[in-house]
């Protein structure tokens, strides 16, 4: 095993394993925990498996808690971290694709053979400092391989989940799909239908935001079959081709994956999903002219069904709301250099501001290369570094009424005006503001 600095986290998981074990229990750590170490990697939690019974384990740990006694799963508390301790077992008949319908408990080598990928079966002994591996998962591991457990066909029959986990895996570890593993996927891909909204969203955005090439796991699902079952609208943008001219990297679907995998690691949610979906409206749109294919709105409507689709998968209302304004409003990066200055600074303002510009210099990566008008908008940026972004008002509606305007709707529509106007820059002061709209008081047209 490879060396790997202590942390408290990995502390707790060999105190909580040995008390097991000095009660005269097998304890071993298991699953993603083992398969991070033996990458070299810190692992980011441990789950702990033993031949305890679940009374056994809460009476070794008091204040620990059942989450799943029928499957014989607690979660046992050190120094305020709980970690998930489980009984071996085997499982019984999932009919509902999900979950077994019941268990019984068995050994270790039992255990691993209804786990779902060879690389997350395998078990650790810290206190031996010993690998038990009962599918060869060490050797898979060493290939870079997703492997199924056994029969890949009944390990996704048994669990329509893990269809899409084992694309997260390969995406995120960067390893090959096994061919039979594959091929069962494809069979199966159906059965994911089966599966909640919430659980499939979890796992598609876990897989943009982990995979060092998010756009090739998505095309990953989509050669797979699982992405007509998951986001049919953005299967539909395969082979939809596009103006040359602006997009010699081929069609919309080429588009995205280019744009996905061109993201910085770890993205933002909003920027991820701002980027799978900022051209999903462009099949429904698209007219041929004469000169060349249109998209004719297709921001507008794009947002629409973005909107649809990541309701659809249950996605918090604020970033559902973040994400559609984005994508509205991504094709107007192409005007920046021709705005007034007063919607520039509006622009530059919009609490999105950030997520937008990142994802208007991944479309340019991902297409034409042209970056003249993000540069634009980052020496904008830099001039206007020392100031704020919005100025407050200068003109205020009580300088209005002072002018003799006292209709409401009047007075609002006034401060608009001379708010543009200040962001304009025909005007610096208040002094200055004041005569400017005296003026406009007096010659309104």
């Amino acid at each position: 095993m490879p060396d790997l600095a202590p942390t408290q986290l990995r502390q707790g998981a060999a105190h909580v394993a040995a008390v097991l074990q000095k009660a005269g229990h097998t304890a071993f750590w298991a699953g993603g925990c083992v398969r991070d170490m033996l990458m070299g990697r810190q692992p980011k939690d441990y789950d702990i498996a033993t031949s305890a019974l679940p009374d056994q384990v809460l009476q070794l740990f008091p204040h620990a808690m059942t989450v799943g006694k029928a499957f014989g799963v607690v979660r046992a508390p050190w120094r305020g971290h709980y970690y998930e301790v489980a009984t071996f077992r085997k499982d019984f008949a999932y009919r509902d694709g999900r979950r077994p319908d019941f268990v019984v408990f068995a050994g270790a080598a039992e255990d691993a053979r209804r786990r779902d990928f060879t690389v997350n079966a395998m078990f650790y002994d810290p206190a031996a400092d010993q690998l038990h591996d009962f599918v060869s998962g060490r050797s898979d591991l060493a290939a870079r391989v997703i492997r199924a457990v056994g029969d890949p066909a009944a390990r996704f029959a048994e669990d329509h989940l893990r269809l899409l986990r084992a694309v997260r895996f390969a995406a995120t570890l960067d390893f090959a799909l096994e061919a039979d593993t594959a091929r069962a996927i494809a069979n199966h891909a159906g059965s994911i239908e089966r599966i909640s909204a919430e659980r499939i969203q979890i796992e598609i955005t876990r897989t943009l935001l982990e995979s060092p090439r998010a756009g090739d796991a998505i095309r990953q699902l989509e050669e797979l079959g699982l992405l007509r079952h998951i986001i049919p609208e953005a299967s539909a943008m395969c082979g939809q081709a596009q103006p040359p001219q602006f997009h010699p990297e081929g069609d919309v679907f080429t588009h995205t994956v280019l744009m996905l995998n061109a993201m910085p690691p770890q993205p933002p949610l909003r920027l991820a999903w701002a980027a799978l979906l900022h051209d999903i409206g462009k099949p429904a749109t698209c007219r041929q002219t004469e000169e060349r294919l249109r998209f004719d709105g297709h921001a507008t409507v794009g947002a629409e069904m973005a909107a649809a689709i990541m309701q659809r998968l249950r996605m918090p209302r604020d970033d559902i709301k973040a994400v559609t304004f984005c994508i509205a409003n991504h094709m107007r990066f192409m005007e920046v250099r021709r705005m007034k200055r007063s919607t520039l600074l509006r622009l530059i303002g919009a609490d999105t501001f950030p997520l937008e510009l990142e994802l208007h210099r991944l479309d340019c990566l991902a297409s034409h290369g042209d970056l003249a008008n993000y540069n634009f908008l980052q020496e904008f940026l830099r001039a206007r570094a020392a100031e704020p972004v919005l100025p407050p008002p200068l003109i205020t509606g009580r300088d209005i009424m002072a002018l003799g305007i006292h209709n409401g709707p009047e007075i609002g529509q006034w401060k608009q005006a001379a708010y543009e106007a200040q962001l304009n820059g025909q005007f610096a002061d208040q002094d200055a503001g004041l005569e400017w709209l005296r003026r406009q008081l007096r010659n309104p047209g």
